[in-house]
């Protein structure tokens, strides 16, 4: 019985129905899309066997290495919400694993730089890849029509929700660019 709660826990609305079925079907999809990205994610993290904070760190630094920006451990304080002996304890044990390597820093001989190993980047993509490309497929056989009114509809969401998607404009020009 517990388990059968806590499997169904995320389909649950709190907050009063949408005034159609439609909308509820709706609101039941987004759910069960947020669950279901939960659950290939946490599926992934075991299976690269990571903890939490290990994963979300090597995501990060794959993140920051792709935007070009150096990172040490001193931003994963900050971005992982831990204290300097947790981080060090997480980049030891991912350095350990060949997922991450230190590299030193080229003007200041006492900062480091944390860089994911191929074998890092190839935990990270693996994990979201599936999840990503079945987003794209599905995608790709929505009509125009569809998909313009699933982005309208998903973008209110986050502005609703309060969450900024800045980047959003930029990448739709650069595909309508190619």
């Amino acid at each position: 019985m517990p388990l059968t709660v806590v499997r169904r826990e995320s389909e649950h609305l709190y907050s009063r129905l949408p005034r159609t079925e439609a909308g509820l079907r709706a609101v039941e999809a987004l759910l069960a899309l947020q669950r279901a990205e939960t659950i290939a994610l946490e599926n992934a993290r075991r299976a690269a066997h990571l903890t939490r904070s290990e994963f979300q760190a090597l995501r990060y630094l794959l993140q920051a290495q792709r935007d070009q920006r150096p990172m040490g451990p001193k931003d994963l304080v900050i971005m992982l919400d831990l204290s300097p002996a947790a981080v060090t304890k997480v980049v030891d044990r991912l350095v350990a694993l060949g997922d991450l390597q230190r590299t030193a820093h080229p003007r200041d001989r006492r900062a480091i730089y944390l860089t994911p190993t191929p074998a890092g980047e190839e935990k990270i993509n693996s994990a979201y890849a599936p999840f990503h490309q079945t987003l794209v497929d599905v995608i790709d056989e929505l009509d125009e029509e569809t998909n313009n009114a699933l982005h309208d509809g998903l973008l209110a969401v986050v502005e609703k929700l309060g969450a900024s998607h800045s980047a959003e404009p930029r990448r739709s020009a650069e595909l309508v660019a190619n």
